[in-house]
């Protein structure tokens, strides 16, 4: 998939293909094909306590692809001006985050698993943990 400037710097579902077969279905995300950027880091958050909220932060540089591989879980997404909420809840739909979005994921349903593909490496530097620092920086303040 070719990916256009516009599309580049804003979030969107995207649908994963999937080989269906008796044994099982499979799934797969190469980077550079269905997804604007290689692969460098893959994270999961699971054993998520009800009512507790991830995220809670903002990329510089890093751009994600967020998929619930079990289970649902919702992901609000911020630019800035407006707020979104995405839900997930089937393991072949995807959510591309590009960079400098503010991001919490919430409701986890029970046994959920949050499976997110990284553009970058771990960079402390990269994260943006206040929100008034990030509308600061999303202004050019």
């Amino acid at each position: 998939m070719d990916w256009t400037e516009k599309q580049l710097k804003e979030p969107r579902l995207i649908d994963i293909p999937i080989a269906h077969d008796q044994r099982g279905n499979l799934s797969v995300v190469e980077g550079g094909e269905l997804i604007p950027f290689d692969i460098k880091r893959l994270y999961y958050l699971y054993d998520v306590p009800g009512g507790t909220t991830r995220g809670g932060h903002a990329h510089r540089n890093l751009r994600q692809l967020i998929i619930a591989a079990s289970g649902s879980f919702d992901v609000v997404l911020d630019d800035g001006k407006t707020r979104t909420k995405y839900s997930l809840n089937r393991s072949y739909h995807g959510l591309y985050i590009p960079t400098m979005h503010w991001r919490e994921i919430e409701n986890f349903s029970s046994g959920a698993v949050c499976m997110v593909l990284a553009s970058e490496h771990y960079d402390e530097s990269d994260y943006i943990y206040e929100y008034e620092d990030f509308i600061k920086e999303v202004n050019g303040k």
